[in-house]
């Protein structure tokens, strides 16, 4: 099985994406825990939330994995919420950066306009890019595989699809 792990800044189009290509191509996905977690309870985060956000992702992770799929879109990851900790808190818990790693990250831009749908805290130009470069860094700082994804929102959704589609067919052979 091949994880890819859709990574980066809000509003980069991560959700949507991860959906139309399940859809589309029938690539098993992982919706972002996150988001649930926030609806059901509220965008008030302590470092608790955070790490029960991991536990949960983790849960939806494995249930996912049930039957072995050759490939699995994670719509977020625990390092994802290792870049939330620093950016709220200042601080990454080691247990967010202890999970397993997906094999592919992809790091979407913060180059898109930004999109209020009463979850996201990071509008603003400085906070937004603040956010963006702690989302980096994660991956930089823990050496996992990652390619950047930026552009228009079609340019986005091509060059994803064609890098699924690459490994869906790479993981065939």
């Amino acid at each position: 099985m091949i994880t890819v792990c859709f990574h980066g800044a809000e509003s980069t189009g991560k959700s949507v994406l991860a959906a139309r290509l399940n859809r589309e191509l029938g690539i098993r996905w992982v919706p972002e825990y996150g988001r649930t977690y926030c609806e059901e309870r509220g965008t008030s985060l302590t470092m608790g939330d955070l790490l029960a956000i991991a536990e949960g992702e983790q849960r939806a992770i494995e249930a996912a994995s049930a039957g072995d799929p050759a490939l699995l879109i994670l719509d977020t990851d625990q390092l994802m919420t290792a870049a939330w900790a620093e950016m709220l808190f200042g601080e990454i818990p080691p247990a967010l950066l202890a999970y397993p790693k997906a094999d592919l990250y992809l790091l979407f831009d913060a180059d898109v306009p930004w999109v209020e749908d009463g979850t996201r805290f990071f509008g603003e130009a400085d906070s937004r890019r603040r956010f963006a470069d702690l989302s980096e860094q994660v991956l930089v700082r823990t050496g996992v595989r990652f390619e950047r994804i930026g552009g228009t929102w079609d340019e986005r959704a091509e060059a994803v699809r064609a890098i699924l589609v690459g490994l869906r067919h790479g993981a065939r052979h």
